[in-house]
C-alpha cells in the first residue's frame, strides 16, 4: 500500500535555513497520526536530498544564496510538472514514511519558493512555512558560510519572502508560522497547525526549544556596530532593507519591537 490522496494528506514544510524548519517539521510529525523523515542518512533528513527529480538548494548556491537564482523558483509552469515526476518523488519518499499514518510530512528549505510546483504535482497538499527575523537568520548563515557580508544575506531573506508573498494567492492551503511565536509557545503553535490539518490535539514530544535565541543574535548585531567600519556597513544595510523587511512585520533598526502582522 502506497500514498493514497483519498487517505493521506501531504504537508510540505519550508523556510530559510536557520529559520527553524527542522524544529517545526519534527513537531508536526510528532503527532501519533503523522509521519516525517528520520535517520535517512541525508543532511537534516530533508526530502530534497532523497530525490533526483529537481535540483536541491546547493545547486543554486546553498544557504543564503539559492533564492537569488531565478532557476531555483519552481511553479506549476515548470517543465518538470508531470506524472512521471510525481511518481518518482513518491518512490523516493514513501520508504521513509509510516504510510499507515494519515499526515505525511516532507521538509526542505527551498519549499519556500517551490510550493506552486509541488502543489501542481500533489493537489490538496498543505504548505507550512516558517519565518524568522532576518537578523538571526543572516548572522547564523554568515557564520555557517564563513562570511561577514551580511547585506547579501538580508537581500536573500527579502527575495525569498517576496517570492512567497507572490505565490501565496496561488496556493490552496498555506500557513505561515512565526519562529518567534513557535519558540514562545510551541504547544499552542503546533496545536494550531495540527488543527488546520484535521488532526486532534495530542501532546507534542519534547523538542529542542531555545527561547531567547533571537535575542543573542540581536546582541551580536549591536556588538558588531561597535566597530567603526561595521557600524557604517550595518547602518547602510539597515537603511537599504528596513522598509522591505518591514513589509513582513520585522525591523532591522528596532529588532526587539513587537512583531507586526504577516502580510495578508
Amino acid at each position: 500500500m502506497g500514498f493514497d490522496p483519498e487517505r493521506h494528506r501531504l504537508v510540505f514544510v519550508g523556510g530559510l535555513h536557520r529559520s527553524g524548519t527542522t524544529l517545526l517539521a519534527d513537531l508536526i510529525a510528532s503527532h501519533p497520526n503523522a509521519s516525517g523523515f528520520a535517520d535517512t542518512g541525508v543532511p537534516a533528513d530533508e526530502g530534497q536530498h532523497l530525490q533526483d527529480v529537481y535540483p536541491p538548494a546547493r545547486a543554486f548556491g546553498g544557504p543564503g544564496r539559492f533564492g537569488l537564482d531565478p532557476a531555483a523558483r519552481m511553479t506549476e509552469k515548470h517543465a518538470l510538472v508531470s506524472e512521471e515526476s510525481r511518481a518518482r518523488l513518491l518512490a523516493s519518499w514513501e520508504p521513509h514514511w509510516d504510510i499507515e499514518r494519515a499526515v505525511l510530512v516532507e521538509k526542505s528549505p527551498p519549499n519556500l519558493i517551490r510550493a506552486r510546483f509541488l502543489q501542481a504535482l500533489f493537489p490538496g497538499a498543505t504548505f507550512v512555512v516558517i519565518a524568522r527575523h532576518p537578523i538571526p537568520v543572516s548572522l547564523a548563515t554568515a557564520r555557517w558560510r564563513g562570511t561577514r557580508q551580511i547585506g547579501p544575506l538580508i537581500e536573500h531573506w527579502v527575495c525569498c519572502h517576496r517570492l512567497l508573498a507572490e505565490d501565496e494567492p496561488h496556493l490552496d492551503r498555506v500557513q505561515v508560522v512565526r519562529y518567534e511565536e513557535l519558540v514562545a509557545d510551541p504547544e499552542a503553535s503546533v496545536r494550531g497547525v495540527w488543527a488546520s490539518l484535521g488532526l486532534d490535539a495530542a501532546p507534542p514530544v519534547d523538542a529542542r526549544i531555545e527561547p531567547g535565541s533571537n535575542e543573542s543574535y540581536f546582541a551580536q548585531w549591536k556588538a558588531l556596530k561597535r566597530g567603526l567600519r561595521m557600524r557604517a556597513y550595518l547602518t547602510l544595510v539597515e537603511a537599504r532593507y528596513e522598509r522591505r523587511v518591514g513589509r513582513f512585520g520585522y525591523s532591522l533598526r528596532r529588532p526587539e519591537q513587537p512583531l507586526e502582522p504577516w502580510p495578508a
